[in-house]
């Protein structure tokens, strides 16, 4: 990993979406979520890594009670490609019996790693699963779950800026870029 390699990432990539987009699609998902859950004390768990500059923007606009945590569920380590094999590094804390939890994460590629933060939520004994995505791509194949809020749907590409990084680069652009060819 060094500077060249993410500086030629960024030059075969091109911006999908503006910072302005993305502040006033978070801004339109924070009413969404408050509008859903104004009125319970949900539990609101990050997923760590890509989660975070979502998390950030996100968290100050839910001017509602609430309590935070994260957790950890990794699938890509710094590749662009997906593996099968998923790691828990931070499981959900025992906090989640009885509880509403929202799940806020980057992106819902396939939905198999969100599918197994519900499915362990759940199993665990949550009253009431709800997840909320910066991105959803879209694909031409069936998901096991989608998002209950979403940012944007962005193509089936590989996209990142806003917390979603390109092989460990560019979690901290404003915007939202895709790979071209090249990359």
């Amino acid at each position: 990993m060094n500077r060249e390699e993410a500086l030629h990432i960024f030059r075969h990539s091109e911006q999908i979406v503006s910072a302005d987009e993305v502040n006033a699609s978070i801004e339109q998902m924070a009413q969404a979520i408050r509008a859903e859950m104004n009125d319970t004390f949900p539990l609101v768990l990050s997923v760590m890594g890509g989660a975070a500059v979502f998390t950030g923007m996100l968290l100050p606009r839910l001017d509602f009670p609430l309590e935070f945590d994260y957790i950890h569920l990794t699938r890509y380590r710094n590749t662009t490609q997906g593996s099968a094999d998923m790691q828990w590094r931070v499981a959900p804390a025992e906090s989640v019996k009885g509880r509403i939890v929202l799940v806020l994460d980057d992106i819902l590629d396939e939905g198999e790693t969100m599918a197994a933060i519900r499915d362990r939520i759940l199993a665990m004994g949550a009253k009431r699963f709800l997840s909320a995505v910066l991105c959803e791509k879209t694909l031409s194949k069936g998901k096991p779950l989608y998002p209950d809020f979403c940012g944007f749907k962005v193509p089936d590409r590989y996209v990142f800026g806003c917390g979603m990084d390109a092989r460990g680069y560019w979690r901290n652009l404003p915007t939202i870029r895709a790979l071209t060819d090249g990359a």
